[in-house]
Parts: C-alpha cells; structure tokens; sequence
C-alpha cells in the first residue's frame, strides 16, 4: 500500500512537473503558425530546395530591407549566426545567392506581402521542362533548349538552387507584424550602436532525410523497406491522379480498336512555386483547366454529340511543373496498352495553357513546326485552325498564329509528339515569351487574370457574381466547345454550343478566391467532405501517394457537370461502383434546401475517370532516366518556427557555470549527508527499562 501511494506521488509530481515545463515553454516562445516552407526536392542529377539542421537552424533576426543592411548580416554584425528576414523587394536571386555561401547565416524568412506585389516575380527557370519536351538534338534540335524563344524571360531559376539552410514564407500579417515588433524593440542598430542583449531570435527547423538525388535516395528507401522492414523511408516520388473522360463512354476494361478516333482536348492541373504547397497558379494552370471544363460542360448535352463520327477525349494531366509527370504517364500507357485509348487512335490534339491574361479579343495558336513537315499532318493542323477561326469569329474573337518557324510553347502536347506525329494546336495568351509575369510562383493570383469583385459581396453572392473575367474564359470556352464538335464530324448548328458564364464564375470563385463554397460542398463525395478541414488554402502542387484536393475537386466539378442524376440508394449507387467499366457513380452531399437543416444527397453517374499520374522512371525503377520525369520529395519529420528572447554568451556561460556549480555541490552535500546518515539521523536511546 505505501509502495502505491508513493508511485502515485511521483506520477503527480511528473503530472506536475510536465505541466510546469509546457508553461514555462509558452512563455518563452511564440509559435509561428501561418507559414510556408521551402522543402527538398531531387532529381536524377542532383538536389535543390533547403533544409535545416537535425534540431533546427536558430539565429538572431535582422531585417533586410535595402542592399545595405546585407553588410550588416554578412560581415559587420557582432551576433552571428542571423536570421534573415527579407521584404518582398529582397528576395531575388542575387540576395540569395550573397546569403548562400555566408556562414553567418542560419536561415531566411521572406516577407511576401500580397499588397505589394512587384512588377514581376518568377523564380522558375527561363526554359520551363528542358529537355523533356518534343524538341532534342535528334528532333527540331534547333529548337531544343529554348534556343528559338526563351518563353520564361523574367524566370531567376530560383526554385531550382540548393539552400544549406531553411528558407520560410510568413504567411499572417499579424505574425509578421509581432516579429517585426521583437525586431524594431530588440535588435534594431540605431546609427551603428550595437544593440544590447536580450535580443529577439527565430528557429526555423525543416531537417530533410533525402540527399543527394533520386538514384541515392531512392536505392536507400529501397533497403531500408526491404531490410529493416519499415515504411519509414527518405523520399517519395512526386504523383497524383490525372483526370479523363470521354463523351462517349468507352470500357475501361478493353483498348479501342484502330478504327476508334478521337478528338482530344487537354489542360494541366497543376503548378508550383518556391514554398512547398503554396502554388495558386491562376494563369499557369486554373484558367486552362476551368475553361476546359466550362467546354466539357458545353458539349456534354448537345443532342447527337453521342453519334458524332469521332469521340472526344477531355484530360487533364498532373505533375507537368515538374517535367511532363501526367501526359508522359498516359502517353506510356498508350504505347504498352494499359490505357483504353491509344495513340493511334488520336486523330487531333488541343490544348488549353495560359489563357487568362488577355487585353483584347484574340488568342494564339501555336502549332509544331516538325510534325508539319509531314503533308498530311500539315493539313489536319490546317483544318483545325480554320475550324478555331470559324468558332472564334462568331464569338467576336481573333485566333491568331506566330510564325510558322516558331516551335511549341512548354506543353503537354510535347509528350504525344515525342512518340509520334499528331496534329493538334496549343491555345496561349502569349504570343512568343509567356505575357505572365508571375509564372509558377506566388504571386499567380487572381489580380493577375483581373478577377476582382465588388467589395460588398457576401461569400454566396461572389460565388455567383458574373465578373469580366469570368464572360471572358466563358466566351473562349465557347469557342473550344464548338471547335471541338466540328473536329468530331459534327456538322449541325453551334448557335447552341455555348458555356455558361455562371458555371465558369462559381468554378473561378472556387478554385482561385475560397474553395471552402457551398457548391463544392455540395457536388463532392460524401465520404471526402472532410478535405476542406486539411488546408486553409487551395494550392496545385503535385502529391505523394494521394490524390490532391485540387485533384479531387476537379474531378468532382467534372462529374457535376457532365454526369447524370441516376435513381439509386447509396448503397445501390456505391454497389454499382465495381460493376460497370463505362461509368463512375458516386454519392455526393448534394444542395442544402433552404428550409432544411441538412443537404439532400443522391447518387451521381458520370464517365469520368481517374489514372495514376506517376513518371514511367518509377515503373521501370529507371531512377536516373533522362527521358522521364524524376523527381522525388524528400521526408521530415517535423516543420516548424518560432520566436523568442536570447541572451548573451557570456550570460548563458556564467549560466551553465552556475549550473555545474549547484550540480556539484548538491552532489557533494547528498554524499555527505548519506554516508553520514547512520549519525545525524539515528534513533534516540531507549530509557525506559534502566533499573536502579
């Protein structure tokens, strides 16, 4: 019994004592909590990204705000390592670049504000995907390399340097404002005096396991999967799930016959930037993708679309920021078999990349100047421009061409072409250099499309307010919509092929301002409703080993739109699920009526699919290919930062002095009091049985 009462002390005074040192950590610290790291990423050849020590890199954090506080960081500081904290006019290549080698520098946080935003911002190299497209120096080599046009001019390379120490985004202003604050009170020179200690600190950990590149890191989670029998791996292959469908079904279960031809209209999903999941890709990718939806939409209920001569195939690909990971991933399973549809049975291709910065009416076509030196190849691309001429005049629009010397913009066609001649037509709003000025970085918002909003608007109201951006991506849907039905065969009236300027302004409002809508909620998977509680931003970065929300949202939007309400049960609408190789059916949340507490959900059939978007180099284990994508995500552990007070050197040794000094001195006092025990606490003498 006094054995248990004493454990039960010890585990209250341990209780206690936990408690205790939580507390004291919250005074000490202040947690960061809205913040994007840069993380590390490998390919066949070598690293890039950043990273921290194993228990996080700690400096004292000095403010950057002009060229001439650098000196103070690199050379005249009395307090290194620093932390540096950079305005948004800072962070370029060339600071960077001076921080890098530096010694006295533990870190980098990047103050990028969304309120000054500067005249151009790309940190992706200038010839996106080199080297992995359609031109080589065995095809079009005087195109390779970008040697005919640098469609990236304002691009740094940036996002592809290595950092030895961790790079942060502050996300919240107000954030940003208490680190300012601690700077201005603590560590701020004023006319060259050094300020005195405490001073204010950062910690920012983001210790990476992968090294080197992907031939490396892949070899060691190998062993350590097989030897070690763990999962606890070094790094993942970047993939998601592409998106496809086909407006008339076709079974998965089976490839097409020869004879089967179709028209196929593609757009990327994704995008990326220098921090990890923080990719908006408003132009990049979003005003592609929701175009082509809006398309989808258009065609999908026109009366004899179904007894056209020739299918049409919408696909949306994933991973293409990081060399062409989707379409090079369904182009190889054409070749070998694995997909329903093949190669050969592809009679034209368009695409849909970059179409949202636009200030007239017009658009460009740019085609493939090697594949056309084939006639016939050269006629069908004819044929196909004539057909987007004829579409766009009626929309009063111009579809314009660059000179016919000028090879394909970085797109996913280039992946169909690498393995065989195909005409087909990519669709920009540039004409030679891409007009973005903020290609794959953070700042590819929606002010970069002119998307705006009057400022009185509720959330509900926004999501349907029909903005000039939204007529504009709704007018140019149109004209791909009946494009696309004149490719087919079709040869009835296109007055009716029309996108729905609502659709397209919700899809906008959705997938560029709050994705957390009433609309989403309602078409998505009953089962997936609790994605909208993993992030508080949409971002279209590429995974590893899951589907993105981004991913599953398109596919949901597709299926809304194109799909069938069917009269089932969930548990019939789920049975039906493995029992069809034409369809999909899902279960979906369904609108919330207006006197009703809780949405009324059905069961949804729709033919649309989804496919693996993993680089063939990871199916043929070929992890230093040169012919497909890559790349690989190293793992962490843990990703954080905080801020607090540090104190001087010379107080922290007198200290630890201190310290040692109790240390010893309560050991030599227990010591002694132990092995005197027997006489300072022995038990007084007995008296009562003395006899007189």
């Amino acid at each position: 019994m006094g054995m248990e009462v004493a454990l039960g002390w010890i585990g209250a005074a341990l209780l206690v004592g936990l408690c205790c040192a939580n507390s004291v950590e919250r005074k000490i610290y202040i947690t960061l909590n809205a913040t994007a790291p840069c993380v590390r990423l490998m390919n066949a050849t070598h690293q890039i990204g950043c990273q921290s020590s194993l228990s996080g890199n700690t400096g004292v954090i000095h403010l950057v705000e002009q060229d001439s506080d650098l000196s103070w960081v690199l050379s005249e500081g009395p307090n290194p390592p620093y932390m540096v904290l950079l305005e948004t006019s800072m962070f370029t290549r060339n600071v960077m670049l001076r921080l890098k080698p530096s010694n006295r520098v533990s870190g980098v946080a990047a103050i990028l504000l969304r309120d000054l935003v500067p005249t151009q911002f790309s940190l992706d190299v200038k010839c996106p995907n080199d080297g992995f497209g359609a031109y080589s120096k065995n095809n079009g080599s005087q195109y390779a390399h970008c040697n005919h046009t640098v469609w990236n001019p304002n691009g740094t390379g940036l996002s592809y340097e290595d950092f030895p120490f961790p790079v942060f985004m502050l996300m919240d202003q107000n954030e940003t404002q208490v680190i300012r604050q601690c700077y201005y009170v603590h560590n701020r020179p004023v006319n060259g005096v050094v300020p005195e200690f405490p001073l204010c600190a950062m910690q920012l950990s983001s210790h990476m396991h992968g090294v080197k590149d992907t031939v490396t890191c892949m070899r060691r989670t190998q062993m350590q999967v097989s030897i070690a029998l763990s999962q606890e791996g070094f790094c993942d292959p970047l993939s998601d799930y592409n998106i496809w469908m086909t407006i008339r079904p076709v079974n998965r279960s089976r490839s097409a016959i020869s004879e089967d031809r179709l028209v196929v209209a593609a757009a990327r999903l994704d995008s990326r930037s220098f921090f990890w999941k923080l990719a908006p890709g408003t132009d990049s990718a979003v005003s592609g993708f929701i175009t082509l939806l809006a398309a989808a939409k258009a065609l999908a209920h026109v009366h004899d679309i179904e007894k056209l001569p020739k299918n049409i195939m919408f696909a949306f690909f994933q991973g293409e920021a990081f060399d062409y990971i989707g379409s090079s991933r369904m182009v190889f399973d054409m070749v070998k078999g694995d997909f329903p549809i093949r190669l050969e049975n592809i009679d034209s291709f368009m695409e849909l990349n970059q179409i949202g910065i636009r200030t007239t009416s017009e658009l460009w076509a740019h085609t493939d100047p090697i594949s056309q030196q084939n006639s016939t190849v050269h006629e069908e691309v004819q044929k196909l421009l004539e057909s987007l001429s004829q579409c766009a005049a009626g929309m009063n629009f111009s579809i314009r061409q660059p000179e016919q010397s000028q090879p394909l913009p970085p797109s996913s066609f280039q992946r169909f072409l690498r393995e065989m001649n195909i005409p087909g037509a990519v669709l920009t709003d540039h004409r030679g250099s891409f007009t973005n000025r903020y290609y794959q970085s953070v700042y590819d918002l929606q002010e970069n499309i002119g998307l705006q909003y009057p400022d009185d608007l509720t959330p509900e109201e926004a999501l349907n307010h029909i903005t000039d951006s939204a007529q504009a991506l709704a007018d140019v849907a149109s004209i791909v919509a009946q494009t696309l039905y004149l490719q087919a065969g079709g040869n009835g009236s296109l007055e009716n092929i029309t996108a729905d300027a609502e659709t397209v302004t919700r899809m906008l409002y959705g997938f560029v301002m709050n994705w957390n809508n009433s609309w989403f909620h309602s078409i998505i998977k009953k089962d997936k409703n609790q994605v909208f509680n993993k992030t508080s931003h949409m971002s279209y970065y590429v995974a590893v080993d899951d589907i993105t929300v981004s991913t599953l949202l398109v596919y949901s939007v597709l299926c809304n739109l194109t799909g069938t309400i069917v009269n089932l049960t969930e548990e019939e609408c789920l049975d039906h699920k493995p029992k069809t190789d034409l369809f999909d059916f899902i279960w979906v949340e369904g609108w919330r009526a207006e006197n009703s507490s809780k949405p009324t959900p059905y069961c949804l059939r729709c033919n649309a699919h989804q496919s693996l978007a993993l680089s063939p180099a990871f199916e043929l284990r070929d992890w230093a290919s040169t012919n497909y994508s890559t790349w690989t995500e190293s793992r962490w552990k843990m990703i954080g930062a905080r801020i607090f007070l540090v104190a001087s050197r010379e107080l922290e040794i007198i200290t630890l002095v201190t310290g040692i000094a109790v240390l010893i001195t309560s050991m030599v006092l227990i010591h002694f009091l132990n092995t005197k025990s027997s006489v300072l606490f022995s038990r007084p003498r007995d008296h009562s049985s003395v006899s007189y």
